[in-house]
This record gives structure tokens, C-alpha cells and sequence, in this order.
């Protein structure tokens, strides 16, 4: 009799268990994809893949790509971080971002000691990584006595915080890696003021106070409250004040940098009065422009394996081989997700592209993924004014380093594009051609005998413009050519008349 009881509220326990789970797996269902959230579904796949973290090997055996004095001191020591989505990218890429973000922060002056890439849907409100993994980072960086946590992204103040809570470290992103490269390596005073702008945009929403030396004024309060006679102020907090200084400084910043705009100008209308052809040479940082811009003018600009080693334009004078000047423009280099802040305050800068005739693209052939740095330049080109109709010229710098697999590779993705190395001189000759062949060809064909004493603006009829006869007769000197209309005007006054 007792073990029919028994058995009986045994089958009445399996029974109210089998109702309970069934209640709960209508409960797990995915309501954001409609399928049930289970082995196989992609939100568990995501689950799954989070709970490891993927450490991306040879960060810190990367090529060094300074030679600056503080590398004679002790670097600082960084962990990176990342977190990418299925959704939006693949793991190659992912990786291939993070080595990225490890040359950006060896270019800093940081030592890369390890890299983490974590797998999931979206980045975490609180901590970017979750709280758990976030420990666990914590942890990685005590061992490898770690002074710093780099992430691959733009970072919004509370997630900063969130993270620099747990891991007890200082925590940087992307932006302001970059912007501390472009602070050590910025030479001129416009460059310098730009760069600074940009900082200051930067740090203004992540202003953080510390300590009572923060705390709120004792403006308002009652008389018989803490602080008594003397403290009672106008209620403004110190991180208050500072936002103020700031907004003040940028103010006296950007009136800075539209007082250098004459002399920019001034610059720019000497090449427009003779109207000199310009090429801008433009890329991804450190894909070889200056090397190449230096081969091709023969200056002897600075050249530097380094991210961001040009910041301030150059312009270098070139001749073609029929005598006729024309400019090339070294501009600063791009990459991914450029900071806005940077793209703002360098549009001075810029500026020079959307104004030249020709724009020479020059990318890192060796690179393993090069179309992607071509993407990336060409969505910083997109918010520039003015180059929608400038024909351009694609340049695969530094193919002696590639083998010929990957030159035919690079040939048949783009059959028009040049392969170049400033390093050996392989190519430039049909690249100089290239582009000589696009500058534009002044307005007006002018046919005049000149003076002998006329020898100054023969000169500058070969500089300035495209020469098709030019004939020493007894009488003169019998010029062809098609010049600007300035130019047409003096020639015509000093022309002597035939019989």
C-alpha cells in the first residue's frame, strides 16, 4: 500500500515536472529572430563564442615603426581589446583591425602585450566587453602588469568609465590613440592649432571629476549650513568651470585657424595666377605617398616608416617632359574611421584636394587587404567638397615587396591601376605619364613672333604652358602654344607683326 503511494506521488512529481518545463521552453523562445533559442540557433552560437576570448598572436612582435627618443624609456605597457559581430564583419577582419589598432599604438609610443577580440551580438551599455569578461581582462592585465587598455572602437564616455571601473586601468580608444599620434608628429603652427582643436572636441564630453576638489560650490545654501560666511559661490561645479575653459579655448582655436586661411590663400593664388596644374596625393597612412611624391619631383621630403608621419601638406614643384610646370600635393594620410574631430579640423587641410586637377591614389600594394584601405579613402574623399568630377589615378605602391601571385592578383581586380615602387623606380616613369596626360590644357592657342629681348616670356610660355612650335628665325622667335588667358594677353602685346 505504501509503495503505490509512493510510486503514485512519484508520477505525480515527473508529471508537474514535465508541465513546468513546458511552461518555460515556450518562455525561451528568441523573440528577436523567431526561432527557439537552442543548440543551433544564432543567438546560442553567439552565447557560445562569447564566454572565450580570442587572443590575437604577433601584436607584440610587430616591425618597429618609429625611431623617436622616448623609445629610450620604458613603454608604456597596453592590452588591446575588441569586440566584433557577425553581423557586421567576419573574424579576419576583426583581427586584421586589432593589428591595425597594435601599429597605431606602437606609432604612440606604447608596447602592445596582448591582444583580446570577443565575439558577440553587440557591444555591452555598461562595460563594452560585459561585466564578466571585463573582470577576466582585469585580470589578464594585472598578470602581464599591464598600464593601459586600448579598445578598437569609439568608445562613449560611460562605457569608458564602466570599463576603467572594473579594470582598475586607464582605458583609451581608438580616436584617442589617434589623436595622439597626430599631436606628436604635427610640425606646424596650423597643424599644431588643428590638432589641438581636435583634442579638445574630443575630451569635452568625457571630462571626469575626481576627489572634493570637484564637488559642487556652496552656492544657494542656507546660512546655518556646512561651509558658513565666504563659501557661498555661484553653485558652479570645477568640472563646470573646466568645460567653460575648454569651450573658451576651442572659441580662440578656430578664430586661430581662420586667421592662417589668407595666407593659404595667398599660396594657392600664386599657383592660380599661372594657373599651375596640381596633383593630390592621397592614401591610407603610410602607404608610401611622400616616397612616391619624392621620386617623382625629385624633393627630398621626409619620409618616415611611420602612421601619420606627414600631417601638414607639402607641395613640391614637378616638370614634364615637355618643360611645362605643375605641382604635386603630399596630403595627410587616412584610415579607418577616422575621427571625426580630426576630419573637422584638418578640412583646411583638405581642402587642397578638392581643388587640385588630378588626384593620385596611392595604396600599399603589399598590404593583405588593400581594396579595403581603397574604401576606406574613398568614404574620407566623399565628405570633401569638390572632387566628385577630378579624375583620379590608382598607384600599387611598394609591389617590390609582393610576389607574382599577388601582382597578377592586383592586376586582375584593377587592370587600370599602376604598379609602382618608390623604393626601386619600377613604374613611376608610366605613372608620370599617366599623369602628365590628364593635367588639363590652358584655353587659349596663341601663334606669335616674338623679340629676342622677349627671352623672359618665352621662358614662361614653357613653364606655364603646352608648347607645340617653338622656331629661333632671323627676326624673332615664331611661338605655338596653348596658355592661359593672362599669359595670351602679354604675348599679344609683345608679339611684332608680320608681313
Amino acid at each position: 500500500m505504501a509503495n503505490s503511494e509512493t510510486n503514485g506521488r512519484e508520477q505525480q512529481t515527473d508529471q508537474g515536472t514535465t508541465d513546468v518545463l513546458a511552461e518555460h521552453s515556450e518562455v525561451l523562445q528568441d523573440t528577436t529572430s523567431g526561432g527557439a533559442f537552442g543548440p543551433g540557433s544564432e543567438e546560442w552560437a553567439e552565447r557560445e563564442s562569447r564566454n572565450q576570448l580570442k587572443h590575437v598572436t604577433g601584436l607584440g612582435e610587430l616591425q618597429d615603426v618609429t625611431e623617436v627618443e622616448y623609445r629610450q624609456v620604458r613603454l608604456e605597457r597596453v592590452v588591446l581589446v575588441g569586440v566584433w559581430s557577425s553581423q557586421e564583419t567576419t573574424q579576419a577582419k576583426a583581427e586584421e583591425s586589432l593589428r591595425e589598432l597594435a601599429a597605431l599604438a606602437e606609432t604612440a609610443g606604447a608596447q602592445v602585450m596582448d591582444g583580446l577580440l570577443q565575439h558577440r551580438l553587440r557591444p555591452d551599455s555598461a562595460t563594452y566587453v560585459g561585466s564578466g569578461k571585463a573582470k577576466e581582462i582585469a585580470g589578464i592585465v594585472a598578470q602581464l602588469d599591464a598600464d593601459t587598455i586600448v579598445v578598437d572602437a569609439d568608445l562613449p564616455p560611460s562605457q569608458r568609465r564602466g570599463l576603467e571601473d572594473v579594470a582598475k586601468v586607464k582605458v583609451v580608444d581608438r580616436t584617442a590613440v589617434i589623436l595622439d599620434i597626430f599631436a606628436q608628429h604635427a610640425t606646424s603652427r596650423e597643424g599644431k592649432a588643428q590638432v589641438e582643436l581636435a583634442q579638445l572636441e574630443y575630451m569635452l564630453p568625457r571630462l571626469r571629476g575626481w576627489g572634493g576638489s570637484l564637488s559642487r560650490q556652496a552656492g544657494g545654501q542656507a546660512a546655518g549650513q556646512a561651509g558658513g560666511i565666504g563659501s557661498r559661490g555661484p553653485g558652479e561645479t570645477q568640472i563646470e568651470m573646466d568645460r567653460r575653459v575648454i569651450r573658451t579655448r576651442m572659441a580662440r582655436l578656430r578664430r586661430q585657424i581662420a586667421q592662417m586661411a589668407p595666407a593659404r590663400e595667398v599660396k594657392r593664388g600664386s599657383r592660380r595666377r599661372h594657373e599651375l596644374p596640381s596633383v593630390a596625393v592621397v592614401g591610407y597612412t603610410n602607404a608610401g605617398k611622400s616616397s612616391l611624391t619624392n621620386r617623382l619631383t625629385g624633393s627630398a621630403e621626409l619620409v618616415e616608416n611611420a602612421l601619420f608621419a606627414t600631417l601638414d601638406t607639402a607641395v613640391r614643384r614637378a616638370r614634364s617632359v615637355n618643360g611645362r610646370h605643375y605641382t604635386f600635393v603630399d596630403t595627410v594620410g587616412f584610415v579607418r574611421r577616422l575621427p571625426t574631430q580630426l576630419i573637422e579640423a584638418f578640412k583646411s587641410t583638405l581642402e587642397e584636394v578638392g581643388e587640385s586637377d588630378v588626384i593620385l591614389h596611392v595604396v600599399d600594394g603589399s598590404h593583405p587587404d588593400p581594396f579595403s584601405q581603397i574604401d576606406a579613402v574613398n568614404d574620407v574623399l566623399a565628405d570633401i567638397p569638390g572632387v566628385e568630377g577630378i579624375p583620379r589615378i590608382l598607384a600599387f605602391n611598394k609591389i617590390d615587396m609582393v610576389d607574382d601571385v599577388a601582382r597578377n592578383r592586383l592586376r586582375q581586380l584593377d587592370p587600370d591601376a599602376f604598379l609602382v615602387s618608390a623604393a626601386t623606380g619600377e613604374g613611376v616613369d608610366a605613372l608620370r605619364d599617366a599623369v602628365e596626360a590628364l593635367l588639363p590644357v590652358p584655353d587659349v592657342h596663341v601663334s606669335a613672333l616674338l623679340p629676342y629681348d622677349a627671352g623672359s616670356l618665352v621662358s614662361e610660355v614653357r613653364e606655364y604652358g603646352m608648347v607645340d612650335h617653338v622656331e629661333y628665325r632671323p627676326d624673332g622667335v615664331y611661338v605655338e602654344a596653348n596658355v592661359d588667358p593672362r599669359l595670351a594677353a602679354r604675348i599679344v602685346d609683345r608679339a611684332i607683326d608680320e608681313e
